[in-house]
C-alpha cells in the first residue's frame, strides 16, 4: 500500500519540534533494526515526541492518514518487534526520561517509557528500594519496552517478569485516544487490561507514562559460583536445589564456549576454563535466612558433582560475579561476526533432553551454539554463532533456530520466555496454538486496534508474512474481518 508520507511529514512537523521529526535516509538508518541483526528495513519517517500529548497528537496524524505506526523504545529488543518490515511511521520514545512520580509511601514509581530500566533502581536506592526486573540489557533496555515485551532478567526465578511490576499505564490507543489501565493498586476489580497490554509487543498501542512496584532492598545478599565437568550435573545441581526447598532470586548457567568468551573478554579468567558449565545462585533475604540457605545449596551444588564452589558476600564481589554472566552477549559478539540468539522456555526436568538435542543440531546444522541461560526458570538462550558472509548462511540459521523451539514445544516447553514473538517467530506461533487461540489473539487486538495499524503485521502469523505456514491464520483473519 502506498501512504502520501509528504504530507504526513508537513502535518508531523506542525505538531513537534523541528528535532522531534527524523526525515533524512542516513539519520534513519540508526533505526533499521532493533537488537536481532538478522533482518533490517529503514524505516521511511521517525519522531521522537516527549510528552503524553505529543504521542497522542502523532497518532491522531497517522489515523486521520490511515497510516500505520511502529513504536521502538531503545531499540534492544531480540525479535525484531522493533523492525518496521512494512511502510509504517516509527515512534521512537527515547526521549520520554522522566521520572514523573515518586511515592516511596506506597512503594511506587511513574515513569515514562524511555526511562532506562537500571536508571529506576539508582533513583530509589539510597532510601533502601530497588525494582526487581533486570534483563541483561538494564543499562541499556527502556522501561516501555520492557512492559512491551514482558522483560525477565535473572531475578524473574524469585519476583517474576514486568508483569509482576507494573501496576497501572497510561496508553495511547491508535486513534491517538489516551486511556487508563489498571488504577496504581496491586489488585482491583476491573477487567484486567493491565495484563493484556504486558507483552502485546506494541499491537494495542503507546504505553506513556508507567506505574512500578519497588521492592525493599534485602537485607543480606550471597552469590554461590559453582563449576561442573558436564552440563548434566549443572543440571542436576539445579534440580536438586528447587526440589530441597530453596528459592534462589535467580540461578543461571553459562557454557563452556560462554566461559571462555567471557574470559577472553575480560582478559582474565574469572572462571575455570575447562569447565562444561558454571552455574550462579543468588541468594536474598534475611541474614540467617540468606546463611542457612547457601550452606545448603553448597551442599547440594557439591552432591550434584560440583568440582569448586566460591561464595561472594560483599556487593562488590557479587557484583564480578554477575558481570560475567551480564556481558555474556557481548562477549560472545567479539568472538563471531554475528550470532542470532532464541529464546526458548523448557520445564527445568527437561533441561537435560533439550540441551543434549541442540549439542546434536549444532553439529547437524553445522552451526556453533553457546548456552547461557535462565536455569531457575527453564529460560534457554541458545546462540547460533555464524558468519553473514557464508553461502546461504542466514537460512541455516533460521531452520537451527526453528529446530530448537521444536525441541521445547516437544517437551511441553514455550518458543518464547522474554524476548517476545515480532517478527522473527510470528510465523511459529501456529505451532503453540489452535486456530480458536489466534482468532481470540486476533478478537483482542481487534478491540484496540480496529484498523489494524499499531504494530502491523507482527506477533500473529498472516499469509502475508508467514506464507503456506500460516493457512490457519486466514480463519483467523476472515473472523478479524467480521468484528
Amino acid at each position: 500500500m502506498s501512504y502520501d508520507w509528504s504530507a504526513l511529514e508537513r502535518d508531523l512537523r506542525r505538531l513537534l519540534p523541528a528535532r522531534g521529526v527524523v526525515s533524512k535516509r542516513q539519520e534513519l538508518l540508526s533505526y533499521d533494526c532493533d537488537g536481532l541483526t538478522l533482518e533490517r528495513q529503514c524505516p521511511p519517517l521517525a519522531v521522537l515526541p516527549e510528552t503524553t500529548e505529543q504521542v497522542a497528537a502523532v497518532l491522531r496524524c497517522c489515523h486521520a492518514h490511515g497510516i500505520p505506526f511502529v513504536a521502538r523504545g531503545s531499540g534492544t529488543g531480540l525479535s525484531g518487534g522493533a523492525l518496521v518490515d512494512e511502510e509504517a511511521l516509527l515512534v521512537v520514545t527515547s526521549r520520554m526520561r522522566k521520572v514523573l512520580e515518586l511515592d516511596l509511601a506506597n512503594h511506587r514509581v511513574t515513569v515514562q517509557p524511555g526511562v532506562i530500566n537500571s536508571w529506576v533502581t539508582r533513583a530509589v536506592a539510597g532510601d533502601g528500594f530497588y525494582y526487581a526486573p533486570d534483563p541483561s540489557s538494564q543499562v541499556v533496555c527502556s522501561i516501555g519496552g520492557n512492559v512491551a515485551e514482558n522483560s525477565g532478567g535473572v531475578h524473574c526465578l524469585k519476583y517474576g517478569v514486568t508483569s509482576n511490576h507494573v501496576l497501572g499505564l497510561e496508553v495511547v490507543l491508535p486513534d491517538g485516544s489516551v486511556t487508563e489501565l489498571g488504577n496504581g493498586l496491586a489488585e482491583s476489580q476491573e477487567l484486567d487490561l493491565r495484563g493484556a497490554f504486558i507483552g502485546s509487543e506494541g499491537t494495542l498501542g503507546i504505553a506513556t507514562a508507567i506505574t512500578l512496584r519497588l521492592l525493599r532492598a534485602p537485607e543480606c545478599v550471597n552469590v554461590l559460583l559453582a563449576d561442573f565437568e558436564t552440563m548434566e550435573s549443572a543440571g542436576e545441581a539445579v534440580r536438586a536445589v528447587t526440589a530441597a526447598g530453596l528459592l534462589p532470586a535467580g540461578m543461571e548457567i553459562m557454557d563452556n564456549v560462554t566461559i571462555n568468551a567471557v574470559n577472553d573478554f575480560f582478559g582474565y579468567d574469572e572462571y575455570p576454563r575447562d569447565a562444561a558449565a558454571v552455574l550462579l545462585i543468588e541468594l536474598d533475604g534475611q541474614e540467617a535466612e540468606v546463611q542457612a540457605s547457601a550452606q545448603r545449596a553448597e551442599l547440594l551444588c557439591r552432591g550434584a558433582g560440583a568440582r569448586g564452589l566460591r561464595r561472594a558476600e560483599d556487593p562488590t564481589e557479587c557484583a564480578v560475579l554477575w558481570k560475567g554472566r551480564k556481558s555474556a552477549f557481548s562477549a560472545v559478539g567479539k568472538i563471531t561476526p554475528t550470532y542470532y540468539v532464541q529464546d526458548g522456555v523448557v520445564p527445568r526436568s527437561s533441561l537435560p533432553v533439550v540441551l543434549a538435542a541442540i549439542e546434536r543440531l549444532s553439529q547437524e546444522h553445522g552451526l556453533p551454539v553457546a548456552n547461557v541461560f535462565h536455569a531457575g526458570d527453564g529460560n534457554l538462550h541458545p546462540l547460533i554463532l555464524y558468519s553473514a558472509a557464508e553461502p546461504n548462511a542466514e537460512q541455516r540459521v533460521k531452520d537451527l533456530g526453528a529446530a530448537i523451539l521444536k525441541e521445547c514445544l516437544a517437551v511441553g516447553g514455550s518458543i518464547s520466555g522474554e524476548h517476545g514473538v515480532g517478527a522473527d517467530k510470528r510465523c511459529y506461533l501456529d505451532w503453540m496454538f489452535a486456530p480458536e487461540d489466534l482468532q481470540t489473539m486476533g478478537l483482542l487486538r481487534r478491540a484496540f486496534d480496529p484498523d489494524n495499524r499499531a504494530n502491523p503485521g507482527k506477533v500473529l502469523p498472516t499469509p502475508r508474512t508467514c506464507g503456506e505456514s500460516a493457512k490457519r491464520s486466514v480463519t483467523l483473519q476472515a473472523t478479524v474481518e467480521l468484528f
